[in-house]
């Protein structure tokens, strides 16, 4: 019910700000405007009295995300990866939501096990430990399997969390229609496509079958990554609500300093974190899009370990090109290429200036080039880049968005271990191998061939569709009739010729 009773429960958001001593401190971390400080103070001061208490060993707005439920605290997870937009004092405090929430009891999760498969826990784990780990949908424990002796992690959902999601849901949906019908000029962002979007998501990582099939084609797509492990499932022992992988063993990617002491080199940790991901954006169009510091370890050997493949981005082929195209053309400095590509693909308005655009653009990548990355204020870039899609009416592409979202995270993460990384130039030899390999002679023979073969499988069809066309127009004039039949023939040689040629260019190719 996306009604007005929601109105409550934004303004019980802001109270729980409030009532927990943190809504100055999350405002100033975003940077937000003077005018918008002063609306939430004024609209969630009077109500303080009503706003969640929280957990008062928790920092104050740690305390009041965990308090508000599980889609506020998917929110404080992405901004735990961004010290250089909060704050390294913030980001420090947000961490904890990342993999140390407070736990349900091991007797629930037991419960849970049992109900799935119809056997207490206890007959199919010979070992069966208290939570390694506890995050906003579900928690890990550490187990050893009865039948094989395999160590594994066993994930379990939190009781009642589809309810919670769906209450946080109501409400994103009914701020997203009263922002886009108290002001216009917000369209143009799709907040109601946004939160549909969020939605499918977030709603997919509540049933951990997904999440199994997302860790077997995952680790499928990246087995021959060096360097990277994905951990896989134990089918007979996955369901709804409860899920078995196989145990990742290593340091987490967040602990620097513990990186350091077991002889990891951090700089080629982060170098290799974003071009993994870029990697498996490009090439497979399938990769990791919760790839924060809590879902990703190191291994005693140096690999990386993911887990936690509750949210998998997907993207299609023409939009990887896309993306690839103004990735190279932000490395290689070339802004009026970038502009153009986003003109081409429709991201841009076409009765906006081309080159106007690629002025804009170069205002946002040339402070990136030749800095420090340490120098670099992401708040402050961010903040531009809204300005430009704003002056020149580009709408949010809600089929990018875990794309783009995971990109920010993992460049924050890369950042956490590696302080100078420079994105462009640790992001140029992915891009370039896809460009080689996809946007060159032989990439477009492959797609003629794709092509020339799905022509080739209505070959068979071509008579009858032939037949069905003439007959089609039997009514009319015969002289027109003869040109039809000619043009039908016409079509019939050119289909045939196509076929011919599917056949011998997949023979060549």
């Amino acid at each position: 019910m996306r009604g007005p009773h929601n109105i409550w429960r934004l303004i019980r958001t802001g109270a729980t700000f409030i009532r927990s001593g943190s809504m100055r401190a999350a405002l100033e971390a975003m940077n937000a405007p003077p005018r918008l400080r002063a609306l939430a103070y004024a609209f969630s001061a009077p109500f303080a009295w009503i706003g969640y208490k929280g957990d008062p060993n928790l920092p104050p707005v740690t305390r009041a995300i965990t308090a508000l439920g599980p889609a506020y605290i998917k929110f404080g997870q992405v901004l735990s990866t961004r010290p250089d937009v909060v704050g390294e004092e913030l980001a420090d405090q947000l961490r904890v939501l990342q993999d140390k929430l407070p736990p349900f009891s091991t007797e629930i999760a037991k419960r849970t096990i049992a109900e799935e498969f119809g056997a207490p826990a206890d007959q199919l784990f010979s070992e069966f430990s208290e939570p390694v780990a506890a995050a906003s949908i579900a928690q890990v424990h550490a187990a050893r399997r009865a039948d094989t002796g395999e160590k594994v992690a066993v994930k379990v959902l939190r009781p009642g969390i589809e309810r919670a999601f769906r209450r946080d849901l109501d409400a994103f949906h009914f701020a997203a229609a009263m922002i886009e019908r108290l002001s216009p000029a917000s369209r143009r962002l799709r907040p109601t496509d946004v939160v549909n979007h969020f939605e499918s998501v977030v709603l997919g990582e509540l049933d951990l079958r997904l999440e199994a099939a997302a860790a077997s084609q995952f680790g499928a797509n990246t087995k021959g990554d060096a360097g990277f492990m994905v951990p896989q499932p134990a089918w007979n022992l996955s369901a709804r609500r409860v899920m078995v992988l196989g145990w990742a063993e290593g340091l987490p990617l967040g602990d620097r300093e513990a990186l350091i002491g077991a002889g990891h080199d951090t700089v080629a940790l982060g170098e290799r974190v974003l071009q993994l991901f870029l990697s498996h954006a490009l090439r497979d169009g399938y990769f990791h899009a919760d790839m924060h510091h809590g879902n990703l370890k190191v291994a005693a050997n140096g690999d990386i370990l993911a887990y936690d493949f509750g949210i998998m981005g997907q993207i299609d082929e023409y939009t990887r090109r896309v993306y690839a195209e103004i990735l190279m053309g932000f490395i290689q400095r070339d802004y009026r290429r970038v502009a153009e590509v986003h003109f081409e693909a429709g991201y841009v308005p076409a009765d906006h200036d081309v080159d106007d655009f690629a002025l804009a653009l170069r205002a946002v990548g040339e402070p990136i080039f030749g800095m420090d990355a340490a120098h670099i204020s992401m708040a402050r870039l961010l903040a531009y880049l809204f300005e430009v899609t704003e002056r020149f009416g580009m709408q949010t592409r809600t089929e990018l968005i875990l794309l783009q979202r995971t990109m920010v995270v993992v460049e924050g993460v890369a950042r956490s271990l590696h302080p100078s990384i420079n994105m462009w130039e640790v992001a140029r030899p992915v891009v370039e191998k896809y460009i080689r390999e996809n946007l060159g002679p032989r990439a477009a023979l492959r797609d003629l061939r794709r092509s020339l073969h799905v022509l080739s499988r209505f070959g068979p069809e071509l008579p009858e569709l032939l037949k069905s066309a003439i007959h089609a127009r039997g009514d009319t004039a015969p002289e027109r009739v003869e040109t039809s039949r000619w043009r039908g023939l016409a079509y019939l040689v050119a289909g045939a010729a196509l076929v011919a040629g599917g056949v011998l260019l997949g023979s060549l190719l």
